[in-house]
């Protein structure tokens, strides 16, 4: 698919200076630009590579002033960064756009689907399922019964999603992941063994969340486990049962949230964090990779470590750690010295 300079201009209310008709059908850095592609430039270090680029459209900043001339076509723009992201955001929605129901795939008789739904191979819609209008749904995803999709929601090849469960307005489900699967939840007997307590509740996927490859989500024991609007995890993450996390909270791969654990907006957790259950992580959190939470936290702190702490206690004690072994050698030469004045004196 190709697009020239002056659709692009359009798409971002830039300004061309160069060819309009230009044409792109590729995106690349800068430094790698060859003919037919698009690419940007908003960090001034990288200047240099304008002059000689073959990239045949280049985003800039509306304020960037060449010190040599440009052969290649500019388009000026408030901030080139977030104008080549939209234009990311742009190509990947184009590219993964579908239509039609494949063959073979199942609808149940009982689901109502909105308007121009994609339905890709191997899909399955069982009964009373509700979806939205534009939904993308890829080969093998799996949507059990009383489900809920909204509108504009794309859900990725190999997805499962339980019964019950309901998925907001303009969420992206990667593949792999996994809605709605059991709580871990057993009750130890007197015998040693355990027996499973059923896990009646749902999960609650509110509007424009995004949940990366291989998530799992489990399912309330009873009740919801609720993803807030907005919110992003990355890849591989697990949140179990019960779990509530705020709006737009963000949390990277790898990391374990425990049960009934409530965590509030505007959170940045780290990879690979630990989060023991039952306890309240206030709004504006920073939790830092690989730390250990064992304890509720208040809002606006920043924790690292395992367990945790305050991250600028954590700073000062790593500090101290790394030298341990020549703290440990002075503290042996002090007493040293004292025990030779303590000989010398007696």
């Amino acid at each position: 698919m190709k697009f020239t300079a002056h659709q692009i201009a359009t798409v971002l209310e830039g300004t061309i200076e160069g060819n309009p008709e230009a044409e792109v059908f590729k995106l690349s850095k800068i430094e790698e630009g060859t003919e037919g592609a698009l690419t940007f430039l908003s960090n001034p270090k990288y200047n240099h590579f304008i002059y000689n680029t073959l990239a045949s459209v280049v985003i800039v900043n509306s304020n960037f002033s060449p010190d040599h001339p440009v052969s290649t076509t500019m388009i000026r723009v408030d901030d080139a960064y977030d104008a080549f992201s939209k234009i990311l955001q742009h190509y990947n929605e184009t590219k993964s756009n579908r239509n039609g129901i494949a063959t073979p795939s199942y609808i149940s008789n009982s689901a109502i689907c909105g308007k121009d739904l994609y339905l890709g191979h191997f899909a399955v819609i069982e009964d009373n399922v509700e979806i939205g209008d534009n939904a993308q749904i890829h080969p093998h995803v799996h949507i059990a019964q009383n489900c809920k999709i909204g509108n504009n929601v794309r859900i990725f090849a190999g997805v499962r999603i339980y019964e019950d469960c309901i998925i907001g307005d303009n969420c992206v489900i990667h593949s792999g992941v996994i809605i709605g699967s059991d709580g871990f939840g057993f009750a130890p007997q007197k015998d040693g063994t355990f027996d499973k307590i059923p896990q009646i509740g749902n999960v609650i996927i509110e509007a424009d969340v995004e949940i990366g490859a291989g998530t799992t989500i489990d399912r309330a024991t009873m009740g919801s486990t609720i993803i807030r609007k907005g919110v992003k995890l990355d890849n591989q993450i697990q949140i179990a049962h019960n779990v509530e996390i705020g709006e737009n909270t963000v949390i990277a791969s790898q990391t374990g949230v425990a049960g009934s654990t409530k965590i509030g907006k505007n959170c940045m957790i780290g990879g690979q964090v630990g989060i023991v259950g039952h306890i309240t992580i206030g709004n504006n959190v920073r939790i830092q990779a690989q730390a250990g939470v064992g304890k509720s936290l208040g809002d606006g702190e920043i924790v690292q470590g395992s367990p945790s702490f305050g991250y600028n206690d954590f700073s000062k004690s790593y500090v101290h750690f790394r030298n341990l072994p020549k703290i440990i050698n002075d503290i042996d030469e002090l007493k040293k010295q004292i025990i030779k004045k303590d000989d010398y004196n007696g």
